[in-house]
């Protein structure tokens, strides 16, 4: 059988599935409006996206061990095309908190499933280039929703119904449809339903860059835009989502001829680098510094440190890989979704600016620990011997 056809579809299902996800963004301030909300509220909506995804991962993330690896996907496509539908019948803060959820359990539902499905249909040797595919797929998607709709706007004017949505509204249903017709390649296990992630053992350090790293970008997608709007800056908030994302893409197939600790290695050393120069940007009102910095902290999360870990847990957890992508992502979403509330807050304290102050100090010194841990458990102790003790006797 040939691959060509099931790759395509399940990379255009995954791709859609994220698309969808930030497909609202460029639009937070009109919901925020229409409820009379503020910055607290905005990052809270924001992150009402992990509030549906991580129970997902934590409970259902080998779901499709159970039932197989079509019907997530199909349910996460549909689930997308309703929370969008519904951000068009009403549009408020609300609405944009409960379609944030179901957008949340659409994509666990869907990386879960999808990151496993494509490591069967390549085979174990062919790992790394599942994962590159599913990385891909995801960084585009997940960026391209926000330029869609910033593209719309540009073209159409203010409009609550985007030509970026009814695209959605169009291929998402169709999609849920075809995925169904594709083969199953999975054999189904007699597992239980509710089903705990699994951490590979040595992978810690891949989910802390994870975390950091998206940490990253959920400030880059969630505050940013907000510093932006208040510097006259708004309808740039579609590209800087997109580069935060398609940076990253494009430095994929670099991140693929390295090694993976080599890759994470790198992605460690240009998160923080990428966030000072966004953050000095942002102070100084350059337009210029914040889409460079975009670029880096793009790289960093979704080039070399996705890509590394994606396929570290996957080859280290050959018969779980649907729980272990899970654990995974329960690193990852941890960090894109506390520290933008936590910033939320601090910016109704303290203003936008000191908010992204304080969070690149803890990142700086969090990469630093988390590094200096790292390089001492992946240095061997020394092992003196009782012929080397009695010489220096």
């Amino acid at each position: 059988m040939s691959r060509i056809l099931p790759v395509s579809l399940l990379t255009l299902c995954l791709f859609t599935v994220t698309f969808a996800v930030n497909l609202q963004a460029p639009l937070y301030d009109t919901y925020a409006a229409a409820s009379d909300v503020g910055t607290t509220a905005i990052t809270v909506a924001f992150a009402a996206y992990v509030g549906g995804l991580m129970p997902t991962l934590l409970l259902l993330g080998g779901l499709s061990d159970r039932i197989g690896r079509r019907i997530p996907i199909a349910t996460a496509l549909l689930l997308g095309t309703a929370a969008t539908a519904l951000l068009v019948q009403v549009p408020s803060w609300t609405s944009l908190v409960i379609a944030r959820f179901l957008l949340g359990i659409g994509t666990g539902l869907a990386t879960t499933a999808g990151t496993a499905y494509m490591t069967e249909i390549f085979g174990l040797k062919c790992a790394k280039t599942a994962a590159l595919i599913v990385t891909s797929a995801t960084s585009l998607g997940f960026g391209g929703g926000a330029l869609a709709t910033s593209i719309s706007l540009m073209a159409q004017g203010p409009t609550l119904l985007p030509f970026s949505y009814i695209g959605l509204f169009v291929f998402a249903p169709a999609l849920a449809l075809i995925s169904l017709g594709l083969p199953r390649i999975d054999m189904p296990k007699p597992v239980s339903l509710l089903r705990l992630p699994v951490f590979p053992k040595g992978t810690w350090v891949f989910g802390a860059a994870m975390a950091l790293a998206w940490s990253t970008t959920g400030m880059t997608i969630a505050v940013v835009p907000l510093e932006l709007a208040a510097n006259d800056l708004g309808g740039w908030t579609g590209l800087v989502i997109f580069l935060a994302m398609f940076v990253g893409f494009l430095c994929q197939p670099i991140a693929r001829r390295l090694a993976n600790e080599r890759a994470l290695a790198l992605g460690f050393f240009l998160i923080p680098i990428g966030f000072l120069v966004l953050l000095a940007g942002v102070w100084m009102n350059i337009l210029a510094f914040v889409l460079i910095g975009t670029c880096i902290t793009s790289a960093a999360s979704y080039g070399f440190t996705y890509l590394a870990s994606l396929a570290e847990v996957s080859s280290r957890a050959p018969n779980e890989r649907a729980r272990a992508t899970a654990g995974l992502f329960v690193y990852a979403y941890f960090g894109f979704s506390l520290p933008v509330v936590a910033s939320g807050v601090l910016a109704e304290m303290l203003g936008l600016l000191s908010a992204m102050v304080i969070f690149g100090a803890v990142q700086i010194t969090l990469t630093a620990v988390i590094v200096m841990l790292w390089k001492r458990k992946a240095t061997p102790p020394i092992q003196t011997s009782n012929a080397d003790i009695g010489h220096a006797l």
